[in-house]
C-alpha cells in the first residue's frame, strides 16, 4: 500500500467509508456525553462525514444518485465548515483571536479539519473506480 498513490484510496472505499463513519459517530457520541461543546456548525459537519461514510460503504457508491446525494450532503458540509473556519480568519484579522485552552477542541483547526475530510470524501466518491485491467 503506497501513501501518496490515488488507487491506494479509491479501491479501498468501504473502509475509508468504515473510518468516516467511526469519526462521525465518535465525534457524536463525545458530543452526547458532554465531553466537547454543543455547536450547530460541529454537528453538521460530523453528520455529512458520517453519511458520505455510509454513501461510500454502499455496494455501488458510484451509481449517478449515490454521487449526487453525496455531493448534495458534501456542499453543506463544506459550506458549513468554511464558513466556520471563516470566522476565525475574520477574527485573526481583527486581532482578536486566540486558540481554545483545550486546543484539540479549537473550533478553528476542527473546521478545517472537517473541511480537509468532507473534500476528500467527496473526491474519492466523484472519481472512476481503478481499471483493475492495468494491474494485470
Amino acid at each position: 500500500m503506497f501513501l501518496f498513490e490515488l488507487e491506494t484510496y479509491t479501491s479501498r472505499l468501504r473502509l475509508i467509508g468504515l473510518l468516516a463513519l467511526v469519526v462521525g459517530v465518535g465525534a457524536w457520541a463525545l458530543d452526547l456525553t458532554g465531553a466537547v461543546y454543543e455547536c450547530p456548525y460541529c454537528r453538521t459537519q460530523r453528520t455529512v462525514i458520517a453519511l458520505l461514510g455510509i454513501i461510500l460503504m454502499l455496494p455501488n457508491p458510484r451509481h449517478w444518485i449515490l454521487r449526487f446525494i453525496g455531493s448534495v450532503f458534501a456542499f453543506l458540509g463544506a459550506f458549513v465548515a468554511a464558513f466556520q473556519n471563516f470566522n476565525g480568519w475574520k477574527k485573526v484579522s481583527a486581532g482578536t483571536f486566540t486558540f481554545n485552552e483545550k486546543i484539540y477542541v479549537d473550533p478553528f483547526i476542527l473546521s478545517g479539519c472537517a473541511l480537509f475530510i468532507i473534500i476528500g470524501l467527496t473526491w474519492l466518491l466523484m472519481l472512476p473506480a481503478p481499471n483493475k485491467a492495468e494491474d494485470a
